[in-house]
């Protein structure tokens, strides 16, 4: 399960449509970091720390270094 996760966000990181039109608030983007912390913690605490990351990912959030701790 999570070779498939990690192979689906690759996969959304390559075909990504939005990639030219907007740059991402954070660093690293926002699929990096659900990357990294699945890669990290497992498939339900690396997904769910992906989702508070992009709920994050707002015009009122100024964004910037976000490393995964």
């Amino acid at each position: 399960m999570k070779t498939l996760i990690l192979n689906v966000i690759r996969i959304y990181q390559k075909i990504n449509p939005f990639k030219k039109y907007a740059a991402c608030r954070f660093i690293p983007t926002c699929s990096e970091y659900t990357y990294q912390a699945v890669k990290k913690y497992g498939v339900f605490i690396g997904l769910k720390k992906g989702t508070w990351r992009i709920l994050r990912c707002n015009p009122f959030n100024k964004g910037g270094h976000d490393p995964l701790r």
